[in-house]
């Protein structure tokens, strides 16, 4: 084992292609709606604040993923 090897392991809560209901908690610079799950990132395009809605996460990056609005 590599020291620190664990440090930028990071509990990632969502799966490509899975669906959850979310809410728009902020815009992001892009304009990009940003929901979160278990503090984790999501990116939803074409939501505006304070949105529920049901997303399909179509990208999952180590910090952050992107979903599309169902």
């Amino acid at each position: 084992m590599v020291f620190g090897e664990y440090r930028n392991e990071r509990h990632v809560p969502v799966v490509e292609g899975k669906e959850y209901d979310v809410t728009i908690e902020d815009v992001g610079r892009g304009g990009d709606g940003i929901a979160r799950i278990e503090g984790f990132v999501i990116f939803v395009p074409n939501t505006t604040k304070g949105e529920t809605l049901t997303v399909k996460i179509t990208s999952v990056k180590q910090k952050f993923a992107f979903a599309e609005r169902l």
